[in-house]
């Protein structure tokens, strides 16, 4: 037998190679050991020639390992129904197939898009900005405090009453002034209203694009009209450039905004938002090499229809524009609770869950694609949920702000302001609250006290 095997022909058990001595053969640790028979006894020593071989079959372990995981991870019964296989989706004589090494593009395309949204901030949004009027309100800073600021940094920028308190006694401040020490502090780390401008600007224009191009992938297809024919065929249909090049720039944009979103506006709903973003690139994933790209379509086109309208409302609030950004944002509410509550639970997951079980018995990845689109559908209640309790204050007349994910929840600007009034007031000055000692009113128990 030759000297030399390569491995991963053969398990690592078959091996037997030849020295002068007698033979060799592999011990538990992978190494080889010359056995040979001296005065009657056994003997085994570690062969020093094929040292390298040892070297390179422990090398080989962990892509052996890889392999495994891989070859478990795609396994055909896992994703597809019992009777098919990946040679059945991917290849097919006369017609062309996605294929899941398709998306090793997107993510360079998701940091071309990185790219394109810093120029298209500094060079459109911002010049529009300026062209709107977006003005940042000036907030005070808080005076440089050490005690205050690591408590801040390090345990929790919205202290208990206890421990404004114990601050109070360590910083030598009053409780109120420590109250507003952190709000101010607070108020330093939300964004500008520029910044939240530019970040809505860019997602209106991706959303309001992607929306047209969505509806023209669709609109002349036969199963936008009827959804039994999402699985006619499958899963030997034909991809068309045009599915190709919008499941590319949907999966690379959603990629770059979970890469951006440690930099971008951190919201009420951040949580949700990484989730959504999360299950939104498993399901274009899961959808693409498995070949839902019929309903893949279908589904990204309703999520587009209204994204770009709320965009559009935050735009025009942040410009001062409260009518027109309340009307758009009627619209919006209209059209999300129609596309998210009512097409796409009784439409979209209809034709997901009944029509392919018509077809096929359900299979891991059936219930796999239909858990993520249950998760999503999960998102959409909440966020309507914020959306109807925005609606019920428009209706009242109170003041509309973002509930679905724009409002920061150290706004306070009511009285922010009533404290800046109180500081460009000379100590002397009568208040409301009577006078003031050191620029602040003296108080006991919410009644008037004369200063000493």
């Amino acid at each position: 037998m030759s000297n030399f095997v390569a491995p991963g022909e053969v398990p690592l058990c078959a091996f037997r190679l030849r020295c002068a001595k007698g033979e060799l053969i592999p011990n538990s640790l992978g190494e080889f050991v010359c056995v040979f028979c001296l005065a009657g006894s056994t003997h085994t020593s570690i062969h020093p020639t094929l040292h390298t071989i040892r070297i390179h079959l422990r090398e080989e372990e962990p892509r052996r390992m890889f392999q495994t995981l891989c070859n478990y991870f795609w396994w055909d019964r896992l994703w597809l129904p019992s009777n098919l296989t990946w040679a059945d989706v991917e290849f097919s004589e006369g017609r062309v197939a996605p294929k899941s090494s398709d998306l090793y593009i997107t993510i360079p395309l998701a940091f071309v898009f990185l790219i394109i949204r810093h120029f298209f901030e500094t060079y459109v949004a911002t010049p529009l900005a300026a062209l709107l009027n977006v003005k940042e309100k000036v907030r005070l800073k808080a005076t440089p405090n050490s005690v205050l600021e690591k408590f801040y940094t390090t345990s929790c920028k919205h202290p208990k009453q206890a421990d404004i308190e114990g601050l109070s006694k360590k910083s030598g401040c009053t409780p109120r002034q420590v109250e507003r020490w952190f709000r101010r502090r607070r108020n330093q780390d939300r964004p500008s209203l520029l910044k939240k401008f530019r970040e809505a600007s860019w997602r209106f224009t991706f959303y309001l694009l992607a929306f047209i191009a969505g509806t023209a992938v669709i609109a002349d297809k036969p199963w936008f009209y009827n959804l039994r024919l999402v699985w006619e065929g499958y899963p030997t249909q034909n991809l068309l450039p045009s599915q190709y090049w919008y499941y590319m720039i949907e999966l690379s944009f959603y990629w770059s905004l979970l890469f951006s979103i440690a930099s971008d506006v951190k919201r009420k709903d951040f949580k949700e938002q990484v989730i959504h973003h999360v299950a939104t690139i498993v399901l274009i994933s899961f959808s693409w090499f498995t070949n839902y790209i019929r309903a893949g379509t279908l589904i990204m086109a309703l999520h587009d229809s209204s994204d770009y309208l709320l965009e559009s409302a935050k735009m025009f609030n942040y410009a001062g524009w409260k009518n027109m950004s309340n009307n758009i944002f009627i619209v919006f509410a209209t059209i999300f609770i129609v596309t998210r509550l009512v097409i796409l639970p009784f439409w979209i997951l209809h034709c997901t869950m009944v029509y392919p079980l018509e077809i096929y018995p359900a299979f891991f990845g059936y219930y796999f694609f239909n858990l993520m689109m249950v998760i999503l559908q999960s998102l959409h209640i909440f966020w309507a949920y914020l959306i109807i309790r925005m609606a019920q204050k428009f209706i009242t007349g109170k003041v509309v702000e973002d509930e679905r994910s724009d409002r920061d929840e150290t706004d306070n600007t009511g009285e922010e302001e009533e404290e800046e009034l109180e500081e460009e007031k000379p100590a002397s000055a009568p208040t409301k609250n009577g006078p003031l000692s050191n620029g602040h009113p003296v108080l006991n128990n919410n009644h008037r006290v004369k200063a000493n």
